[in-house]
C-alpha cells in the first residue's frame, strides 16, 4: 500500500510517519506545500492513501485538486473548529484531529484496508468538502477587524473593506478611503473568516468582496482584471483556473 503524507509543518509530519510505521507501514514520501504537491503529482504515480493537512504554508489544500485529479483516498488530518468536524461526519469522510491519536489512526487506516479490500474507496468533491469547511451551516463571519496603531486600537468595519491582499509575507486589509492596514492574519485565515457569499479569492494575493467590483476586464490568458475603485498598487487578477467559479460567485 503507498502512502504519502501533505503537511507543512515537517516535525507534525514526520511524527505522523512514525506513527503510521510502528502500524507496519510505509510511507512512500511527504510533501509539504500546495506547489510542491501539484509539482510532484504531475511526475508520479498517485498513491493509494493520502493523509492530508487542509492549511497548507501556501494555500489551503484544496488547491491541489483544482490543479490535479487525484486518484488517492484521503485521511484528513485537521486542527478546524466543530464545523469542520461536522461536515467531516455528514459526509462519512475519514479525519483525525490534531494531536493525531495512535489509536484513531489505527481505525482509520484499518477502516481503509476494508475499504480498499472490497474496493469501495469512491472519488471526494472535494469542492464541495472546501464549500462545506468554509461556508458551514450557522457560522459567525467577521464583522469588523481590531487594527493595532502604536498605542492604540483602531477598528474596521467589514463594511469599509476593498479588499485584502499579501505583499512581502505580510497580510494587508485596503479600505475604501485608501488606507492600508497590516494584519496578523493569512489570507488562507481569512478565507475561512470571511462570509463566501460577499467576499471571493481571486488569486493567491488577493480576496475581495462583490460590492467593491468597479469594472470587470477581459485579460490575457483567459484571466480577468478587476478594478477597485481606489487600489492601484497592483493589478487584481482572476486566476484562469479561478474564472469559472469566480463568474459562479458573482451570480
Amino acid at each position: 500500500m503507498n502512502i504519502i503524507i501533505i503537511e507543512d509543518e515537517k516535525p507534525a509530519a514526520r511524527l505522523l510517519q512514525r506513527k503510521i510505521e510502528k502500524l507496519g507501514l510505509d510511507v512512500k514520501t511527504m510533501l509539504h506545500s500546495v506547489e510542491e504537491a501539484v509539482t510532484w503529482f504531475n511526475s508520479n504515480q498517485h498513491p493509494d492513501l493520502i493523509f492530508l493537512d487542509i492549511q497548507l504554508s501556501d494555500g489551503l489544500s484544496f488547491e491541489i485538486f483544482e490543479q490535479i485529479d487525484i486518484k488517492s483516498a484521503v485521511i484528513f488530518t485537521t486542527a478546524y473548529d466543530e464545523y469542520a468536524l461536522r461536515a467531516f461526519k455528514l459526509n462519512s469522510i475519514d479525519y483525525l484531529l490534531k494531536p493525531i491519536d495512535e489509536d484513531d489512526l489505527e481505525i482509520a487506516i484499518n477502516k481503509f484496508k476494508n475499504q480498499f479490500q472490497k474496493s469501495l474507496v469512491t472519488s471526494l468533491d472535494f469542492e464541495a468538502i472546501k464549500r462545506m469547511l468554509i461556508n458551514p451551516i450557522d457560522r459567525e463571519y467577521k464583522k469588523r477587524f481590531t487594527i493595532k496603531m502604536g498605542q492604540q486600537l483602531k477598528m474596521i468595519a467589514i463594511e469599509e473593506v476593498e479588499c485584502f491582499y499579501s505583499e512581502n509575507k505580510g497580510t494587508y486589509l485596503h479600505t475604501l478611503d485608501n488606507r492600508d492596514y497590516l494584519l496578523d492574519n493569512t489570507l488562507e485565515q481569512l478565507e475561512t473568516e470571511l462570509d463566501p457569499k460577499d467576499f471571493y479569492r481571486v488569486s493567491r494575493k488577493f480576496i475581495i468582496p462583490m460590492k467593491a467590483i468597479k469594472e470587470i476586464q477581459l485579460h490575457s490568458n483567459s484571466r480577468l482584471k478587476v478594478i477597485l475603485p481606489t487600489y492601484k498598487d497592483d493589478e487584481v487578477i482572476v486566476a484562469r483556473e479561478r474564472v469559472n467559479d469566480f463568474k459562479e460567485w458573482l451570480g
